[in-house]
């Protein structure tokens, strides 16, 4: 750290590197997670959600990307169930990650009928339990779904943090 005054666009470059991501958590009726596989990234299993446009606020960006990834015009409240930051994991993703992830509330059998895909970005989406989760994901990206599940259980936000060594 310098004691030296840097214009503020001079500054910004010598901060770290991080996009932000938006998201929406929904569960069935049951309680079930919904999630969409991604039809790249190593077919990760996502919730609806995307990097935000320039401009957006997290919550536009989360409305948006649902709407773009399932058809679902999501027209709720915002409410915050969690925060997520990534560290930078080198070439796969050369900057820190930083996501915001709402609460969506619960689907009807209708709404779930209804999801539309698109196939350029997510291959299926599927509802499971924790448990039937736990048992599909990487430890690191099951960590944020068990934590998110619990903010939204408890009321109680949550933030979460991932770090590239942990899977």
């Amino acid at each position: 750290m310098t004691n030296t005054w840097l214009p503020p666009a001079e500054y910004v470059e010598t901060l770290p590197r991080a996009t932000a991501y938006a998201c929406l958590y929904f569960t069935d009726t049951a309680g079930r997670a919904l999630q969409l596989r991604a039809a790249y990234l190593g077919e990760r299993w996502q919730w609806p959600g995307g990097n935000m446009d320039p401009g957006e606020t997290p919550w536009e960006t989360a409305v948006r990307e649902c709407r773009e990834e399932t058809g679902i015009v999501f027209t709720g409240e915002p409410r915050l169930l969690g925060t997520h930051f990534a560290t930078d994991r080198g070439a796969e993703w050369p900057a820190n990650r930083i996501g915001f992830i709402f609460d969506g509330g619960e689907l009807t059998d209708e709404q779930i009928a209804g999801l539309v895909l698109d196939p350029r970005e997510h291959s299926e989406y599927r509802l499971g339990t924790l448990e039937e989760w736990e048992r599909e994901m990487e430890p690191r990206e099951f960590t944020r779904l068990a934590e998110i599940d619990r903010a939204r259980r408890t009321g109680m936000t949550v933030y979460v943090e991932t770090d590239p060594d942990e899977d």
